[in-house]
């Protein structure tokens, strides 16, 4: 059976190479395998440099403190304990985030405005995007936290984390960035922008699974609780027995995507372009999000005339999604597309399709051959 072109690479990246040798080193009798909260021997000395070396890592790509890296199982226990740290032990704390977050942020400020907490759900414009100025009407005396995403994982869509955070900081108002979709696709610097917490993913930088990061920002102003008690690991904020093997990879798979930065964002530029040129002489095909203000490796199109789930079908020998993985259990349409205005019609004619390190200029052309025959056979049967 012939392997179908992997173009999902928003959904999860496989892990490079140079990583997965790295993460080895950390698992067998003959490697690094001690826990790094072992301070009583060397097993444990050795275990815990690892860990501060990757710390290290991650720290660079965003330009923190090593010490502002909490260690998390994935970006979305990051966003529940950057957002509900946050809000913890506060009285009528307010937060404003939007109708098209991550689901794990969704979810997180919903399960808080169940309990209580005031919410302020902002509605991004057509092309995805939140401005400012909205962010700016939506502050209340009250506003605890603003949490909005990097780079949207359905559209590819930047946010102008600069202008708002600069203004939040001015106000004293926390800002939570979830940059999963973001970190090794566009340059960060949490500084500059400035931001107070931020989520990272291993497996969305060419990492492993199962590990993530939460960047706080070191300041007396800035105050999280933690949400999983225990030994009072990684400053108290988050215990747990760290996982050196996935650490390790996280390390590696960050190191990597500094070092390559541009060359990745000029390659993807060049598929996209590819991608889109191939599909020319299709019509009825529309964009979703912006086409400025993006990344280049996400690519949200509707199809005029055929529905995503028959296209996926056609497809067979492409591996694409109709939306984010995590929301993928359900029928519905994206909530993504419906919050940027789309009828429940043409969110449902919409495909993701992203790229990414391994993708070739071949496999472009083949897959978007296929697509524009597989459309062209699906309408010539409706």
């Amino acid at each position: 059976m012939k392997k179908p072109v992997y173009l999902d690479y928003a959904a999860t990246t496989p892990v490079d190479p140079a990583v997965a040798d790295e993460m080895i080193k950390y698992l067998t009798l003959d490697g690094v395998f001690g826990n790094p909260a072992s301070r009583s021997h060397g097993f444990g000395w050795q275990a815990e440099a690892a860990v501060e070396s990757a710390r290290g890592q991650v720290a660079s790509l965003i330009h923190a403190d090593p010490r502002e890296i909490v260690w998390t199982s994935g970006a979305t226990e990051s966003d529940n304990l950057a957002i509900k740290g946050a809000v913890a032990g506060r009285d009528n704390a307010h937060i404003i985030t939007s109708t098209i977050e991550h689901k794990a942020v969704v979810d997180t400020c919903k399960w808080l405005e169940a309990q209580g907490v005031g919410v302020t759900w902002l509605d991004p414009g057509s092309d995805g995007r939140i401005q400012p100025d909205q962010v700016f009407s939506a502050l209340k005396p009250e506003t605890v936290l603003v949490s909005l995403m990097l780079v949207n994982n359905e559209l590819g869509c930047v946010t102008d984390i600069a202008v708002i955070g600069a203004e939040l900081r001015s106000r004293g108002v926390m800002f939570h960035v979830d940059a999963a979709q973001a970190a090794g696709k566009l340059p960060i610097d949490v500084t500059a922008m400035p931001v107070d917490l931020m989520s990272l993913s291993g497996h969305k930088v060419y990492g492993p699974k199962g590990v993530g990061a939460l960047y706080v920002r070191r300041s007396p102003d800035v105050r999280i609780e933690a949400q999983i008690h225990g030994g009072g690991h990684e400053r108290g904020m988050r215990s747990g027995t760290l996982p050196t093997h996935q650490i390790a990879g996280m390390g590696k798979a960050f190191a990597i995507a500094e070092a390559c930065l541009e060359d990745e964002i000029q390659h993807l530029e060049h598929l996209r372009s590819s991608f889109l040129a191939g599909l020319e002489a299709l019509p009825g095909v529309a964009l979703n999000g912006s086409d400025t203000c993006r990344v280049p490796g996400i690519i949200n199109l509707s199809f005029e005339g055929v529905e995503a789930e028959s296209l996926m079908l056609g497809l067979r020998d492409l591996a694409v999604s109709s939306g984010s993985a995590c929301a993928s259990a359900t029928v519905e349409p994206s909530f993504v597309l419906r919050g940027i205005g789309l009828s429940d019609e043409l969110a449902h004619r919409s495909l993701r399709f992203s790229v990414g390190r391994y993708t070739t200029a071949e496999e472009i052309a083949f897959a978007s051959a296929q697509i524009v025959d597989v459309v062209t056979r699906l309408r010539a049967v409706r």
